[in-house]
């Protein structure tokens, strides 16, 4: 009975299961067979003697790790970096959202969600270039100041500046993307909740305050636990494209750290137990921060 039921369902549904191949496709391809070299960070790995015949050598390249001279100052700058990430570009898409709901005019409410996310479509090396032509000495920043008196600043090669224009870049890239998201689910909430509101004299702030926020709750939950999981994954791209010489002490990240040693210096042992180790800290975070949501909310990610 099942399986013919199955089978049934299989004939009735296939153009279903024809267009989740290519997503399916996508995840063995290049998420789950490549964690089978995760083993090589267990060997000294020579690429012509492959996996089999490479020696193990247990946890040889996490000690390296762990005593490398610089390990505290890129380990430091990854957790500044993905704190600052966390505690100030995840809440920028929430608040957008909100505002963009209030707004009445159904084509001034397009537009602006137009404007905020095309810069997602950007690669982090032309963001990048924006930055550098932006804040170059003869960029619209150092003009601006120029006309209060300031002397030009360079901003991108100061060390002080990086971790801001970081922040900068990311809410500008990718903060109205994550609009899309809220805004998906603001839309499926009752309008007759705010009808009740608005009849019982709530203001708009109270709207959002007791209505918006709540129900939005276990979206914004979801979103967070998943970025808690790429906590040490701060898009190498994008940090790498910034950096200059002179921001190597507040920039250098594990993932920078990996290319140099990894693909710069043909280390990929070394490099593959920094990369394991970052997924270990990246899945310890989402298993505690989700038990305790179940614990708080009684929602989670499973």
């Amino acid at each position: 009975m099942l399986k013919k039921g199955g089978v049934h369902h299989l004939r009735l549904c296939w153009p279903l299961y024809v267009m989740v191949i290519p997503g399916i496709a996508f995840l063995l391809v290049f998420k789950y067979i490549p964690l089978g070299g995760s083993l090589i960070a267990f060997q000294d790995y020579s690429v012509f003697k492959g996996f089999t015949q490479s020696p193990w050598v247990g946890f040889k390249h996490f000690e390296t790790l762990l005593h490398y001279p610089e390990f505290t100052r890129v380990f430091g700058n990854t957790l500044i970096l993905g704190a600052l990430k966390l505690l100030l570009v995840f809440p920028v898409p929430i608040i957008l959202a909100l505002f963009i709901n209030e707004v009445r005019l159904a084509g001034l409410k397009k537009g602006i969600q137009t404007a905020l996310y095309i810069p997602h479509f950007l690669s982090w090396v032309i963001v990048a270039g924006i930055a550098f032509d932006f804040f170059g000495l003869t960029g619209l920043f150092n003009i601006i100041i120029g006309w209060f008196g300031y002397d030009p600043v360079l901003v991108m090669q100061e060390s002080a500046y990086f971790r801001i224009i970081y922040v900068f870049t990311s809410v500008w890239r990718d903060a109205g993307w994550g609009t899309v998201v809220y805004m998906a689910a603001i839309s499926s909430i009752d309008p007759q909740l705010y009808e009740s509101a608005m009849m019982d004299g709530a203001s708009k702030f109270k709207q959002i305050l007791h209505i918006t926020l709540p129900l939005l709750l276990p979206t914004i939950l979801v979103l967070f636990l998943l970025d808690i999981g790429n906590f040490m994954d701060l898009g190498f791209d994008h940090v790498y494209n910034l950096l200059t010489p002179m921001t190597y002490s507040v920039g250098d990240i594990m993932d920078t750290y990996v290319f140099r040693t990894g693909i710069q210096q043909a280390q990929y042992s070394f490099a593959t137990a920094v990369g394991l180790f970052q997924a270990v800290i990246g899945f310890t975070l989402v298993y505690t921060f989700n038990r305790i949501s179940r614990k708080v909310s009684d929602g989670g990610l499973w």
